[in-house]
């Protein structure tokens, strides 16, 4: 690590010393309203910010005034990128099947605001019904984030052992509840001149997941409507773009693969060049990066949150 070397007002040297020889770099700060402890580490001074950067208050602001809608934001993955999206200033609808109070409350606590529709993904209705109420109360949808998946309660079974059933249910959400939001919500973001997309696919579209054919199926679709609709809808400056994550430990995960979690995350992990299990935080960043104009001239992409699993 190289050492900062304090000078005048917001200018530092960054020095590297290799030999006898000592070359500087110098370093222009951008300006604070805090003062900065400074501790060594035995190799460098690194000065510690008493309160938030400037990059921090940047994050906190950076969606301030936009509509996200997150499906499936009762708990999991989806409850935290309902109170990332807040704590970045957006305002919050949370949808889903069950009770997000926990997830409003959250919000609500770290003084965010954001409001629940109970609503089902796999009724078209139910959207159009809470996409009406949405732009009644705020006038525009920003943000859209389908995360609602069927995958927790799903069976693990050779492929010609799943019923029917199961994969007429798995794909009724996690396929044509992309689609169903997608057609609630796009109309309103044609209205107001643009917005992003943000849907949630899997590590298990493009590595293959063994024993959940279902899942797998249903999450590579979700990448086919992602590139399609990127298509469609960029003469409306609506970007559409996927994720696609690694098992990340959640409730859902856990209970997906119950008594195997801890051998199942540690094959996924043999695969991974960072040999750790990926956790919910790991995946915020990528759904405020798609959501904000940091990524305004990008499309059709799926972002891979899997540790170095999938190189692309």
């Amino acid at each position: 690590m190289l050492p900062l070397v304090p000078c005048e007002h917001n200018v530092v040297w960054l020095t590297d010393k290799i030999g006898d020889k000592s070359n500087k770099l110098l370093l222009s700060l951008p300006e604070t309203n805090h003062h900065s402890k400074v501790v060594s580490d035995g190799t460098a001074l690194v000065p510690i910010p008493q309160s938030l950067t400037q990059q921090e208050h940047i994050m906190t602001s950076m969606l301030e005034g936009k509509i996200a809608i997150v499906t499936g934001a009762a708990r999991g993955l989806g409850q935290m990128f309902s109170r990332e999206l807040a704590s970045a200033g957006a305002v919050v609808v949370a949808i889903d099947r069950n009770n997000c109070s926990e997830t409003i409350g959250k919000i609500e606590q770290d003084d965010n605001r954001a409001i629940f529709y109970q609503t089902d993904v796999a009724d078209h209705k139910s959207l159009q019904d809470m996409t009406q109420k949405v732009t009644r109360d705020f006038g525009r949808i920003d943000i859209l984030v389908n995360n609602a998946a069927l995958y927790a309660n799903l069976t693990s079974a050779p492929f010609d052992q799943l019923t029917e059933e199961e994969w007429d249910d798995c794909m009724r959400v996690n396929v044509k509840g992309v689609w169903n939001a997608c057609r609630a919500v796009v109309p309103a973001m044609r209205k107001s001149g643009g917005g992003t997309i943000i849907n949630m696919s899997s590590l298990a579209a493009t590595y293959g997941l063994p024993f959940a054919l279902h899942y797998t199926a249903s999450k590579a679709a979700v990448i086919g409507i992602t590139r399609g609709l990127a298509r469609e809808l960029g003469r409306h400056w609506i970007r559409v773009n996927a994720i696609a994550p690694s098992a990340v430990a959640t409730e859902g995960t856990r209970e997906f693969f119950g008594d195997k979690f801890e051998h199942a995350t540690e094959v996924i992990r043999a695969t991974q060049s960072l040999r750790r299990t990926l956790e919910p935080s790991d995946v915020v960043g990528q759904v405020l990066y798609l959501a904000s104009d940091a990524s305004r001239f990008v499309t059709g992409q799926t972002l891979m949150v899997d540790g170095g699993t999938t190189l692309l």
